[in-house]
């Protein structure tokens, strides 16, 4: 008797110790992710507000040095970063907006197994995911619908992404009781009513995580206005940026001015990192509020027995 106690006794100290040890890896292990992660941004914003110059010679690596903001009163002062930030973030809302509208009529009845032609439509959809028209016969049906040099081009050009879609299908067909559908038939609720009032509800962790991967994909846009506009008041942020390094950057170079010449250089160069700073705070504002959808238990205590 007593040796099976001091058996088991042995058996908890060693389980004890290796859990420690286990703890003490994945602590050490975050520790250096969150190193490689996190100082990549940290280096670009410090960038930002050194000296350029300190910067290509390498010294910069923890904290600023020489700390200037005269790249973000050279962003600021420009009236074309208002715009492109008003231009960028109608964009993002409204085509967010129309993405998770089309994504949900897609996923709910892809999900439903009483959907009769569920199968050729999936298939339909999915020959999409690996085939296109390619750019130029893309532009020229854009052009024939009179949708060139206007905020649809951007908006409906992308307002369904199957990848996407196929996640918050996934979502309904497996995180969604069927119990809760015949729960609601047997209340007299159909389709509609059941989508908005049981599924929906209950299916915010997904569609936060969509809709932040539909916001961050229009945040980030730029090719398609670069293909699509030629009114620079249409210009979203990312291509208003672009535009002004490259004009910074011509300046720079023009031998003409010599005098100016290495503080042009200068500016060019804080403006790469600047830039970056600005197009990403928005998002990373937004992030937080959104994080505590990513881990949500929403379907705690929707079912019981």
């Amino acid at each position: 008797m007593n040796t099976m106690i001091q058996a088991k006794k042995s058996n908890r100290i060693r389980s004890s110790l290796q859990d420690k040890i286990f703890d003490a890896s994945n602590v050490v292990i975050m520790i250096l992710l969150l190193f490689v992660y996190i100082w990549p941004l940290w280096f670009v914003i410090i960038a930002s507000f050194s000296d350029p110059m300190e910067v290509q010679l390498g010294k910069v690596l923890f904290w600023p040095i020489k700390p200037s903001v005269d790249s973000y009163i050279e962003l600021i002062h420009r009236d074309s970063i208002w715009i492109g930030y008003k231009n960028t973030i109608v964009y993002t809302v409204l085509g967010t907006l129309i993405n998770m509208f089309f994504t949900i009529c897609a996923a709910y009845p892809l999900s439903r197994k009483d959907f009769v032609i569920r199968g050729p439509v999936m298939v339909f959809l999915l020959i999409t995911m690996y085939f296109n028209g390619g750019l130029i016969p893309t532009y020229m049906l854009v052009k024939a619908l009179g949708l060139v040099d206007t905020i649809w081009c951007v908006i409906l050009g992308g307002a369904l992404s199957v990848y996407n879609m196929l996640i918050m299908r996934s979502y309904f067909m497996n995180s969604i009781p069927p119990a809760l559908q015949e729960a609601a038939v047997l209340d007299g609720a159909n389709s509609f009513q059941y989508l908005i009032r049981v599924v929906l509800p209950l299916s915010k962790p997904v569609m936060a995580v969509i809709a932040l991967y539909y916001a961050i994909g229009h945040w980030n846009d730029y090719f398609t206005a670069l293909v699509y506009f030629q009114d620079e008041s249409k210009y979203p942020l990312q291509l208003v940026l672009k535009e002004i390094h490259q004009s910074v950057t011509a300046q720079s170079i023009d031998m003409s001015n010599n005098l100016d010449m290495e503080e042009k250089v200068k500016l060019a160069q804080s403006l790469k990192y600047s830039s970056i700073i600005v197009a990403t705070v928005p998002v990373m504002i937004l992030y937080p509020f959104i994080q505590r959808y990513f881990v949500k238990g929403v379907m705690i205590g929707s079912v019981k027995g």
